[in-house]
């Protein structure tokens, strides 16, 4: 199977929409599981002019059986994969079955607008036609990282998320003035805001800032005595206890972080997770 270049991880659920758009490219679309299945249900894959596919249902050999019965369909059809499955010489790993819209010219305009949507950082949705398993296809904006900080630990989460493909913004103290940031838009739902200061006098403001804003994860890096700190400073400027509630401190999924490096992994791990909640 001749995969296009694999899309950033955080871009992988808009990927094969994004190629849909295009003239000639077939769409596929998980719309119902029978057991277990490595993806979840409304997972695309878009099966390209020449053969090749854009997105990532974790089953080269189903990519490649879809490859081929999505150019024979003539028009929308909902196909059984797997268990349950009339086609007795394909069978999936993981012993389930899957119920695959199979889409030879998905409607492009609609692919077009809800790309758009996405761009413009709105959730937006799919019709998807002749099934009722999975009458619309939602879909929510990349999630996108905004760091503050200094040091190890700031350079370390922003390579690591570059790595992954995902969006990030390291902003250094350097370019700030104590806390004030200038020239950014607030956060919306889909953006996680990061403070990795040790001088923590630097965060005030931007705290402030951040619970001014939608972003779904606002967390703090810090020991006991720096969160006590942290809090008392906030209710002093007058930010109300439920807001300083949404403020997540300490920070990542292991307790105990002892390198910039398991820190980023840690960070990273837990924003990555509470972001595929919002779906």
């Amino acid at each position: 199977m001749l995969r296009s270049d694999a899309p950033p991880v955080c871009e992988q659920d808009h990927a094969a929409l994004a190629a849909a758009c295009e003239p000639g490219v077939a769409l596929c679309t998980v719309v119902g599981i029978d057991g277990s299945f490595s993806r979840r249900i409304g997972a695309q894959l878009a099966v390209l002019p020449g053969g090749g596919v854009v997105g990532d249902l974790a089953d080269g050999c189903l990519e490649s059986q879809l490859a081929a019965d999505v150019r024979a369909c003539d028009g929308p059809a909902v196909r059984r994969y797997g268990r349950g499955s009339d086609i007795i010489d394909f069978r999936l790993p993981c012993g389930g079955g899957l119920d695959i819209l199979l889409d030879p010219a998905p409607d492009r305009e609609a692919c077009r607008d809800a790309r758009e949507l996405l761009q413009a950082r709105r959730p937006a949705e799919l019709a998807l036609p002749d099934n009722e398993l999975l009458p619309r296809r939602r879909y929510i904006p990349a999630l996108h990282l905004r760091a503050y900080g200094e040091g190890p630990e700031l350079a370390a989460l922003a390579r690591l998320a570059r790595a992954s493909g995902i969006a990030i913004e390291a902003l250094d103290k350097c370019e700030l003035t104590l806390g004030q940031r200038s020239g950014l838009s607030r956060a919306d739902r889909w953006t996680a805001e990061i403070l990795l200061f040790h001088d923590h006098e630097w965060e005030a403001a931007l705290i402030e800032d951040a619970l001014a804003g939608e972003a779904f994860y606002i967390g703090a890096q810090g020991g006991e005595n720096a969160r006590a700190q942290r809090c008392m400073t906030l209710l002093a400027r007058g930010v109300a206890e439920e807001d300083i509630a949404r403020l997540r401190s300490p920070i990542g999924l292991l307790p105990a972080c002892r390198t910039p490096q398991a820190l980023a992994l840690s960070v990273l791990a837990e924003v990555v997770g509470l972001y595929d909640r919002l779906r």
